[in-house]
């Protein structure tokens, strides 16, 4: 038989969508061509795909070889499709029976020896194939993370005991998912010296799910208290956890059994931030998903980076558009955010020089949209050695996380979301205000030339508030602690 069919699976963002590998195998003069949309990495596999058919004891094809890989529009990128048309190969030229494809789905990226490298996408692949029913055989490498889900998935150290497995000769071992190992330990909210209303907040942002910023000098804690909040977070649903490894498996990023902390240099480009590439893969944004993304030093970003975490923070996606692609990240994460009252961070002082154009240009990099959309901001203020000394320890972690996860408790059975999660609709039916409360905050609102937006996250705030109290309905006192956690965005010029 000349011609034979395999079944690969390509990256494109986090889904996995199935290529056929067509070989087919003609008179003529010995050549080698791969079609479909191949990048320069795939072009390349016929060197790696002719040495480790001959390393592995087969014969290479003297004939003309032409590979198609459909459908021809995708773009095919990466080493993962040698193994398949290694195979492919072998099946038309009779080295190995081709009925047996069938049934089979194959990645990995071959050595010149024949033995088989790990690929990036494992999960997602695992995830498609098992959709169709097939098996896919993976490398050894790739196979614990392939075996998260309960799919049938073959590992294979090498192209030679893949052949075994098509001959029937010895049955490749099945992809045995590895026990988690433990997690490394996140900093403790105990080592947190005085600092009681920047730890409320962060109490409070973690219970409901809101974006938080700190502002304040330098060495007040801020980036401390910010890295802290993974700690006092409940841990990651099953769902949730294969929703981080598939976004970390597309990136070629190990796996984490926590949620994630992502904290990017204020250098970041944009398409660092958001992702990109010609074969899109995710970025910071992205792989905060289910997990906190920190930003120290905000104003020190670009603009423009900033400006595209607007769109993120109110769909919880990341849409990448190229001109052969459209992918689409998952990107619901929670922000948190330090900054500096100003460039040299010590406004107010004798050593402050900054002047008042310096200080709004500072401040004015953080647009109000933007603003608008971080629901607490927050005050770090100084704190003498003599306060530092004499500060009790506070709560460890735990303690707080207790908390944290009962209110959560609360709003999943109420609302089956955090509270940072309500839509419009959904918050005139968990957010009831009485007369009185409705009257505070209409007028706290006018007063501080509060938007539309920000309205709403004062409701969601409260609510959260109001949840960790135990309390069935939002009273004045939560309606005015979650009016104090809006600063930055008032009208008013507010000190610092």
């Amino acid at each position: 038989m000349s011609l034979s069919i395999t079944y690969a699976r390509a990256q494109l963002g986090i889904q996995a969508p199935l290529v056929t590998v067509e070989t087919h195998l003609a008179n003529g003069l010995p050549a080698f061509n791969i079609v479909g949309l191949p990048e320069a990495a795939v072009r390349e596999s016929r060197d790696r795909v002719r040495s480790a058919i001959i390393n592995s004891h087969f014969e290479f094809p003297q004939r003309r070889i032409t590979v198609n890989l459909a459908p021809a529009d995708l773009p095919k990128a990466g080493g993962r499709y040698d193994l398949a048309i290694a195979l492919g190969i072998l099946a038309a030229s009779g080295q190995v029976p081709g009925e047996a494809l069938e049934q089979f789905e194959f990645i990995g990226e071959l050595a010149l020896s024949g033995s088989l490298r790990p690929i990036p996408g494992a999960l997602p692949a695992a995830m498609a194939c098992g959709d169709r029913d097939r098996i896919l055989v993976v490398s050894d490498a790739s196979a614990a993370e392939a075996a998260l889900i309960d799919t049938p998935v073959k590992s294979a150290a090498s192209l030679l005991q893949v052949c075994a497995q098509l001959h029937g000769r010895e049955p490749l071992p099945n992809a045995v998912h590895q026990p988690d190992t433990d997690a490394a330990p996140c900093a403790d909210l105990e080592d947190v010296r005085g600092q009681l209303k920047a730890r409320r907040a962060l109490e409070v942002a973690a219970a409901g799910g809101h974006n938080l910023l700190f502002y304040g000098p330098p060495g007040t804690g801020k980036t401390m208290l910010a890295s802290r909040l993974p700690g006092i977070l409940p841990p990651l649903a099953e769902r949730e956890l294969l929703e981080v490894a598939a976004l970390y498996s597309s990136a070629g990023l190990e796996r984490i059994q926590q949620r994630p902390f992502r904290a990017p240099h204020h250098s970041a480009s944009p398409t660092a931030l958001v992702g990109g590439g010609s074969n899109p893969r995710p970025g910071e944004i992205s792989l905060a998903h289910r997990g906190v993304l920190f930003l120290d030093e905000m104003p020190e970003f670009p603009r423009s980076a900033l400006e595209i975490l607007r769109e993120p923070l109110e769909n919880g996606e990341v849409r990448i558009s190229r001109a052969r692609a459209q992918v689409t990240f998952p990107a619901n994460f929670q922000l948190v955010a330090a900054m500096n009252p100003c460039p040299c961070g010590y406004m107010g002082e004798p050593r402050c020089r900054c002047t008042p154009d310096q200080i709004d240009r500072y401040r004015n990099k953080l647009s109000g949209p933007l603003l608008d959309r971080i629901d607490m901001q927050v005050e770090v203020a100084s704190i003498s050695a003599s306060q530092l000394q004499e500060a009790p320890r506070g709560e460890s972690s735990q303690q707080v996380r207790e908390r944290v996860q009962r209110s959560r408790e609360i709003q999943l059975a109420r609302q089956g979301k955090i509270n940072a999660s309500l839509s419009g609709s959904e918050l005139d039916r968990h957010c009831r205000l009485g007369n009185a409360e409705s009257a505070l905050l209409r007028t706290s609102v006018e007063k501080l030339g509060l938007s539309a937006r920000s309205y709403h996250r004062v409701l969601k705030v409260a609510r959260t508030l109001a949840d960790l109290s135990g309390q069935e309905n939002i009273g004045t006192a939560q309606i005015a602690e979650a009016l104090a956690y809006r600063n930055l965005d008032r009208t008013a010029s507010v000190p610092m």
